[in-house]
Order: C-alpha cells, then structure tokens, then sequence
C-alpha cells in the first residue's frame, strides 16, 4: 500500500490531557436474561493501538456496538473523545469498520467513498481531496472507477478500511479488520496502524488474528463472560509467568534460598554446567537474578527465557472458564 498520503488532521487536533480517549466504566449489556456485556472498565489513550479480544461469544462485538450507538447500554457510563456516546460532535470524529461490512456493490470505490464523506457531512471540496488519498493508503487507486461488485474479498476489506478513515478520524474502530486478507494485505494494514499511531490516532482493534494483534498493540484487553479477564501492555503480558533456563557455573547450596526470593526455582540439576529452571514474575527478575549471581561470582553462561506469544497469553486466561464449563 502507498506511503504517499497527506497528514490526518487528527495529527494536528490537541487531544484532551484530563481524560483518555475511550472510557468505559461499568458498562453492562442485557438482553432479556442473558448477560453479554458484564461492568465493562477500561481506558484507552489518545494515540494508542489498542487489541480487544475474547473468545466466541464473549461481548466484544456487543461492546463495540454499545460504543457506537448501534446498541443501547442496560447501564454503566461511557465516554469517546472526552464526550458521551452518541455526540454528535464525537461522532465526526470516528471511523469504524464494523465485521460484516454491507457493500454497495452497484457503486464504484470513489463513489463508495463520497456517499461516506458525505454522510459525515465533509464538504465537496474535503472529498475531492480525501478520497484519493485513502485510495492511494489502501492500494486501490488502480479500482477507484470499478464497481465494488467486482472486487475480491480482500479488496473489499481494503475499500472498508478507507471508509473508516474518509473522515480523518481521531478514533477508529476496527472489528477483524484483516480477516480477508493475504499475508501482505495484513502486513499492509499494520503499517497503516503504526501511521495511524503515529499521527495521533487512537485504534481500537478487535480480531481473533492475535498475531496481528500481537504485531501492531500496545495494550490489550482480554474479556471472557462479558468482563475483563486481562489487561496490560503487550510486552508485560508476555514476560509475566515465564520459564527461564539459566546456565551456572556452579550454584552454592546456601545461595539457592536468596535465589528463591528472586525466582521460583523448580529444578537445579547439577553436571559439567548447572542448570536452573525457573519461573519468573516478569523480566526485571531475570536481571535482578543475574545481579545476585554476579555478585556471588557465579559465572552466568546464559540465561535462556521462554518465549511467550499473545496466544500463549489467551489460552492460559481463558481455557480455566471453558474447562469449569461456565
């Protein structure tokens, strides 16, 4: 996709310091006796990729709806860009690229795009110089004349990715937006979240593709019956809980129980170098381990972490539910 595109206006727009750009506390969401949404709380930063992820029928989707007006919440408070959902002003200011995008399939992606442009009330004037621009992001200039119609599947997630963004949003919302898309539409589209990021924009991005969501976020959420199960910054997510081998020259009997106050150490088998297993809160313990052992002068001869991925992540919060049969 295309680098050569004019800067957001959101890049230009002070966002709020008193208060995030999405704030959710205690949303809940009801229909009849089935509990879908469950006192939502999180936050979101101005200029933040944020991944919001769960299970099949956890919420996510009724969530997003609720922030979008196209639900109405049972209770609990929300706000977007510092305003109450539903204002109008807000509203303006936002893209979305909902899952199931309906296509006009009898227009073409220039057309498809002034319709959006002019629901968002942007003048003749702003569309004229806008649609070209999100073409040229999504590396559609070459279809802007066909018909929607006949386009592949990842080019109509493509041309839903730049309606979200004909209004030069300040926040968007993206609900799988890469589902349709090949290895390098999905590189592609990171590459316009980091611009995004760069620019100011707040992302809030919804997909089950948790390596994409590793890749491009800098924090998730992970909600399960409705309520956040997890939440943290990717890095910290995946240091928590982690396995970690080190290389000994030696290890002293009585420096073993100083060590435990550092790490939980599940295994020392001793031989030509010592090996110790270990599991470890976060990384900072890896270094405050290595620190003891320099200062006792045992040689470290490496220091092996296990690595982690966001689905490794995932799986641990959420498999217990499912086992429980909840």
């Amino acid at each position: 996709m295309s680098e050569s595109v004019s800067q957001s206006p959101a890049a230009t727009t002070a966002a709020p310091s008193n208060e995030p750009a999405i704030e959710l506390r205690g949303l809940r969401k009801v229909f009849r006796d089935q509990v879908a949404v469950d006192n939502l709380t999180l936050s979101v930063d101005y200029g933040e990729v944020f991944g919001f992820l769960g299970p099949n029928g956890a919420g996510k989707t009724t969530s997003i709806k609720m922030l979008m007006g196209l639900v109405y919440p049972t209770s609990g408070q929300a706000r977007l860009l510092g305003r109450k959902l539903g204002d109008r002003v807000a509203r303006r200011q936002i893209g979305y690229l909902p899952e199931l995008f309906r296509f006009h399939e009898w227009l073409t992606g220039s057309e498809f795009l002034d319709l959006h442009g002019r629901l968002y009330g942007m003048s003749s004037a702003e569309r004229r110089k806008r649609i070209p621009d999100v073409l040229a992001l999504v590396d559609l200039t070459a279809y802007a004349h066909k018909k929607i119609g006949t386009y592949s599947k990842g080019m109509q997630q493509r041309i839903g990715l730049a309606q979200a963004l004909i209004n030069s949003p300040r926040l968007v919302f993206l609900d799988e937006p890469t589902s349709a898309l090949d290895p390098l539409g999905r590189r592609d589209v990171r590459a316009i979240l980091a611009r995004l990021r760069g620019e100011g924009v707040t992302v809030f991005l919804n997909s089950h593709l948790l390596g994409e969501v590793e890749l491009s976020s800098d924090r998730v959420a992970i909600i399960d019956h409705g309520r956040v199960a997890a939440t943290g910054r990717v890095d910290d997510l995946l240091s928590r809980d982690l396995r970690v081998e080190f290389r000994l020259s030696s290890l002293p009997v009585d420096l073993l129980p100083e060590l435990g106050k550092l790490v939980q150490v599940e295994q020392v088998v001793e031989g030509q170098r010592t090996v110790v297993m270990a599991r470890v809160a976060g990384e900072a313990a890896i270094a405050a381990a290595v620190d003891l052992l320099a200062r006792h002068r045992v040689s470290v001869y490496g220091v092996t972490p296990e690595r982690r991925s966001l689905e490794d992540v995932f799986v641990d919060v959420v498999a217990p539910s499912r086992e429980a049969g909840r």
